[in-house]
């Protein structure tokens, strides 16, 4: 059989923005671990420019403001740019999570000239009104979800969880899913946090993520065939030293099998959509 499989470079570029966010954080020293961000996606925008490999970005809008420079260099390089909320934090209000989604737009189409197609919500946080927004704005893709790892679906609305009975779904809308899963997420294995509710240990060695990593290219390539394979990186976690020699590692791997594209998320939704439209797609 014919290997179809699309590998999708993703990277969050939270920079500051996710540790004066979601931690909260006041201290120059957490805060300094954000500008790492910008000395990481300068080594990977190299790398991909020597592999020749096209990746998304997905960018709070926070980062586009503070670093217009690094954001723009990474749209001029040919980049897609997707929309990653504004301050990399969850919003309580209706009101505050439309003025943030709002203004992350703007920022991010000012500093780029792109408006963003897709969208991945800050700390995997998606919640009702975030789909109604991704909805009512004309969005092509979202990648937030987990129900499947390599498959494409579409987004529902209307969900509801009832105490007394079963799960009731919603309706399908025209926004594809493309799956994120933290086992093939940097931050989580990499990134030591404190917080009030506990220790995130990170600091794994490189060659235990590679077997993860690996492994599910490796299972969708050998046993699937066919799919989409989307890492989550960001800047300062997997740019430094060690861990870019394992990711070179992983895409020497990858680029060695026949019938692999890599491509923007972008593309690979278009790809989806254009093989599999939507059949009744809910509008909010």
């Amino acid at each position: 059989m014919a290997k179809k499989v699309n590998v999708c470079l993703t990277f969050d570029f939270d920079a500051i923005s996710v540790w004066i966010g979601n931690f909260h954080a006041t201290s120059p020293s957490a805060i300094s671990r954000g500008e790492f961000a910008v000395v990481g996606a300068r080594r990977l925008l190299d790398m991909l420019r020597e592999w020749k490999i096209p990746s998304t970005w997905f960018v709070p809008g926070h980062t586009a403001d503070t670093y217009p420079e690094a954001v723009a260099q990474i749209a001029a390089a040919g980049h897609e740019i997707g929309h990653h909320g504004y301050r990399h934090e969850r919003l309580g209000s209706p009101e505050e999570e439309i003025r943030d989604f709002d203004t992350a737009i703007a920022s991010l189409t000012r500093v780029t000239g792109q408006t963003p197609a897709g969208y991945r919500s800050p700390a995997a946080g998606l919640t009702p009104r975030t789909l109604e927004l991704l909805v009512n704005h004309g969005m092509l893709y979202d990648s937030s979800m987990m129900g499947d790892d390599f498959t494409p679906y579409y987004c529902r609305v209307g969900d509801q969880a009832p105490k007394d009975s079963a799960f009731i779904f919603g309706r399908e809308t025209a926004i594809v899913e493309l799956p994120f899963t933290w086992g093939l997420d940097d931050f989580v294995a990499f990134e030591h946090v404190w917080t009030r509710n506990g220790i995130n240990p990170g600091i794994a060695a490189p060659s235990r993520i590679y077997e993860v990593w690996a492994g599910d290219f490796d299972y969708l390539y050998d046993r699937l065939g066919a799919g989409n394979y989307i890492l989550t990186m960001h800047p300062q976690c997997i740019g430094r030293g060690h861990r870019l020699l394992m990711l070179e590692r992983l895409m020497d791997h990858i680029r060695s099998r026949d019938g692999v594209a890599f491509k923007t998320m972008r593309d690979a939704a278009l790809e989806f959509k254009q093989a599999r439209p939507p059949a009744h797609a809910a509008r909010v």
